[in-house]
Formats: structure tokens, C-alpha cells, sequence
């Protein structure tokens, strides 16, 4: 439902990104050491404030001078390099095929700069991923028992076990609220990077697996 990429603190809770790695995708966004770490590209000015979007500068600030969504990272990532912060949790979700996106875990932000792209500047933001969640209300660091995000399952994983298992839940069926389940889990030394290892699971039966070896 969201409508932009980029998301600096959704209602004042948590930081949520959308990236791609498709083919043809508008941002260069990468994943970098099995999925520990992404780069992730800065948004560039909206269509109706330029004819042509990527022949300009990806904007800081807006011309009424608020920050941007690229200007409320890049400030956190500086403040979090001058030690004043701790470094701003972002849930991840990737767009893998039209209309389906998969959550890829909670990414710290450590990092940002401006590079030249073409005859433009762009925004580049490092992310590492955590095992830390954050408490909405008090926005303090505490640990997630969600330990099969430790690392990302890579694209290509993805889209091969979503082929080979038709879109739905193995264990029902079921097309809702699908997660990409470690057949044996990461905690327990199964792998992310073959798609023998995962399956698709319904948050139900997902949960009712929890780590267990079946």
C-alpha cells in the first residue's frame, strides 16, 4: 500500500524501504555478501518538478526546504557516523515479480554519501543487516527472535521455489500471507542460497513450524 520507496519513520515508528534488483528496475540497488549487506540508490526529484527526472540532481530538500525522504536518511546515517545516534532501523521489503514483494529482514543504516552517476549526483545509503527490532513506542533496540533474517535469501532462490511451489503454502494451499520458510533452519545451519532448503509456508503453518526440524 505504501506509495514511495523510501519511508523515514512511517508515523513516527519504524523506517521502511522498497528495492529491487529486477531487471529494468528505476533505482541500481545491490546486494552485497550474501545478503548482509545492501545499497541501496537515493529517489530521485518527482515528475511533476522536472521534465526529465534522471538528468537532475536526486534532491536533499524540497524547494520549500524540508528534507526529502533522501535528506531524512542521509541525515540519520550522519548523525549515526558522528556517534550522536544509534543506527536507524529499516524493514527491507523487495519487489521480486509484479505485484509481490517479500519482506527481507531489518537492515541497520550505517552509512551515506553523494557519487556522481552520469552528470548527476545520486544518493547511496549501506545497510547491514540486524537481529534488532525496535519497540514502536519508546524506539529503544532490543533483540528479535526472528534469527532466519540473519541473512537474505537471494532473488534467484526466490523466484525458483515460488515456481516450484505454484505461489501457495505447501503445507495448505493457501495464497495469503506467504513466507519463505528455511526447510531446516538458518539457527541450525541450513542454508539461504538453495532453494532445496525453502519452501513457502502460510504465516499459520509458519508459526506453527516455528524452528522445528520436520
Amino acid at each position: 500500500m505504501l506509495q514511495r520507496g523510501m519511508n523515514f519513520r512511517l508515523k513516527g515508528g519504524t523506517s521502511v524501504i522498497l528495492m529491487s534488483t529486477r531487471k529494468g528496475a528505476p533505482y541500481e540497488d545491490k546486494v552485497e555478501e550474501d545478503g548482509k549487506v545492501l545499497i541501496y540508490e537515493g529517489h530521485d526529484v518527482p515528475k511533476n518538478c522536472a521534465r526529465f527526472p534522471k538528468l537532475v540532481d536526486q534532491p536533499e530538500f524540497s524547494p520549500n526546504g524540508k528534507a526529502t525522504e533522501n535528506g531524512k536518511f542521509y541525515k540519520a546515517a550522519s548523525q549515526y557516523k558522528l556517534g550522536l545516534q544509534e543506527p536507524e532501523l529499516i524493514k527491507v521489503y523487495e519487489k521480486i515479480k509484479d505485484g509481490i514483494w517479500v519482506f527481507n529482514g531489518i537492515f541497520e543504516l550505517v552509512d551515506s554519501w553523494q557519487e556522481v552517476s552520469g552528470e548527476r549526483k545520486v544518493f547511496k545509503f549501506k545497510l547491514l543487516v540486524t537481529d534488532k527490532t525496535v519497540d514502536q513506542k519508546e524506539r529503544r533496540f532490543i533483540e528479535s527472535d526472528e534469527l532466519e533474517h540473519n541473512r537474505m535469501i537471494p532473488t534467484p532462490v526466490k523466484l525458483e521455489v515460488w515456481k516450484r511451489d505454484k505461489g501457495c503454502c505447501v503445507t495448505c494451499g493457501s495464497m495469503n500471507n506467504l513466507h519463505f520458510d528455511h526447510i531446516l533452519p538458518y539457527a541450525k545451519g541450513g542454508t539461504s542460497l538453495k532453494a532445496e532448503n525453502i519452501q513457502l509456508l502460510c504465516a499459520r503453518h509458519n508459526l506453527e513450524k516455528s524452528d522445528k526440524i520436520q
